[in-house]
């Protein structure tokens, strides 16, 4: 089983970080349904921008830690790199 961490880009232009196993399942729930986070259902639509995958739980969780500890410019700037 693979585990993604992931970035999502908010329809107030906000960044919301998480992780999961089913990354197109999670999107769908954090646009649609009452399972999403509840920072996401009050910023919606929101938009996958970017990905990770890792094959533990563990590493997954260190990843969206370490995210969460960057800047939104960081954060932007990673977008970037990915995308290019």
């Amino acid at each position: 089983m693979n585990y993604f961490v992931y970035i999502l880009l908010c329809a107030d232009n906000t960044l919301y970080t998480g992780y999961t196993t089913d990354i197109q399942k999670r999107l769908s729930a954090h646009n649609s349904s009452k399972a999403g986070a509840r920072y996401t259902k009050v910023r919606r639509p929101v938009t996958l921008v970017h990905s990770e995958s890792f094959p533990t739980k563990s590493e997954a969780l260190k990843r969206e830690y370490a995210l969460k500890q960057l800047s939104r410019a960081e954060k932007l700037l990673l977008i970037k790199a990915m995308q290019d």
